[in-house]
């Protein structure tokens, strides 16, 4: 998972790619609209550093379709924060891992016009009950 190019370049991109990403996670991700996947992703180049998920566009869209009882294992429901710098783009998002109230962070390198490599960590949120503080949007 720490493999990979970590300069960014293309700073006079960084808006627009943030606006991509965004789309991305909001069309695909939390709207689960998985036939649009290859609208956002170079599928001959996707670089995976998942260590559960192979590369490919295919092993990611396996990945968001499985299910138990009925419940998308990786279930993502908003987008909290997206942050850029020229081709790299952190998504902040909430949903659910294994049936688990988690927090997702995604990071992806935009080259080619689309996505070609993705790194991330998925956290579980505590019971409200069990916090330690009320700052922040969770």
């Amino acid at each position: 998972m720490v493999d990979g190019p970590t300069e960014a370049v293309d700073h006079e991109l960084t808006e627009s790619n943030r606006a991509f990403v965004n789309s991305f996670v909001e069309t695909v991700l939390v709207d689960k609209r998985l036939d649009r996947l290859k609208d956002f992703i170079v599928t001959d180049a996707y670089a995976e550093h998942n260590p559960r998920l192979a590369d490919g566009a295919t092993t990611l869209k396996r990945a968001l379709e499985n299910s138990d009882n009925g419940h998308r294992l990786i279930d993502y429901h908003r987008i909290h924060r997206v942050l850029a710098e020229g081709n790299f783009v952190l998504c902040i998002s909430e949903g659910y891992f294994g049936g688990n109230h988690s927090a997702f962070y995604d990071l992806f390198r935009v080259a080619e016009g689309g996505l070609v490599e993705h790194w991330d960590t998925t956290e579980k949120i505590a019971p409200r009950e069990e916090w330690k503080n009320s700052n922040g949007k969770f």
